[in-house]
């Protein structure tokens, strides 16, 4: 997604860019050349942008720092760079300076990847468990959702083994990290199911044979207990272990409200 953004009075467009910095020039022959630079032309005249989707425009226009006139050679690359990988939602940042007028920003952007519930508190992660946002969570459309601590930066592996068995994902609302050691999953119609530490892709391999084999998934169970691998444990009332329940920011609103 593409778009405009104005930098004071420097618009800012789209094109690729690569980035090209000179390393190792010294603060003072900087100096020097800026105001050379200035005196033959060389100031900014527009800032061209290119990779921005979700990233706030002024936090862009912040750590870029520039306005119309000043002078292109007192403008490091490099520092540029760094201030704009500081931005949660920017991973990597590029800056090249185009003489005589011209500065091309790239920026590749952290991808939403899912909401992590965790003490009461909503928010938008990337695979890697980076928070990137904190409001505005319906505009990412559906995503997963991982509760308890350490179920951000471990999330991405389960997804991921949960995605080869379509009969189970398409029935489990949240996934639930225990004691940061291990994973529940809560399905739709309320039931837990309890993976072993470990060994989730077999302990998920075999829910799926149970629930084309028995439709054990469809049962009003409260949980289905899988940590042991030579038994099956199911409970036909709550007795899963303790711990933060999946809801969504919804929910959470009114409850504060309450």
């Amino acid at each position: 997604m593409y778009g405009v953004l104005g930098l004071g009075a420097v618009l800012v467009v789209v094109q690729a860019v690569r980035a090209v910095d000179p390393a190792g020039r010294a603060r003072a022959v900087t100096e020097s050349l800026g105001g050379i630079g200035e005196s033959m032309g060389f100031t900014v005249q527009q800032v061209i942008l290119e990779g921005r989707r979700n990233t706030p425009t002024d936090m862009i226009r912040a750590a870029l720092g520039v306005s119309r006139g000043d002078p292109i050679l007192e403008i490091s690359p490099d520092r540029t760079r760094e201030r704009l990988e500081t931005i949660a939602w920017v991973q990597h940042a590029h800056v090249e300076r185009r003489l005589p007028s011209t500065l091309l920003v790239r920026i590749e952007e952290r991808r939403p990847f899912a909401i992590w519930q965790h003490n009461g508190r909503f928010v938008i992660i990337d695979r890697e468990g980076k928070v990137v946002a904190a409001d505005g969570l319906d505009q990412f459309g559906p995503l997963p959702l991982l509760v308890g601590a350490g179920a951000d930066t471990a999330g991405a592996g389960l997804y991921d083994q949960l995605r080869h068995e379509t009969d189970v994902a398409e029935r489990v609302q949240a996934m639930v990290r225990i004691h940061e050691r291990r994973w529940n999953l809560r399905l739709h119609n309320g039931t837990d199911v309890l993976l072993p530490e470990g060994a989730e892709a077999a302990a998920i391999q075999r829910l799926a044979e149970l629930q084309r084999e028995a439709k054990l998934l469809d049962r009003p169970l409260a949980a289905i207990d899988l940590r042991l691998p030579d038994r099956l444990v199911l409970r036909p009332t709550r007795q899963a272990e303790p711990a933060e329940q999946p809801s969504s920011p919804q929910q959470a609103n009114r409850a504060r409200r309450g």
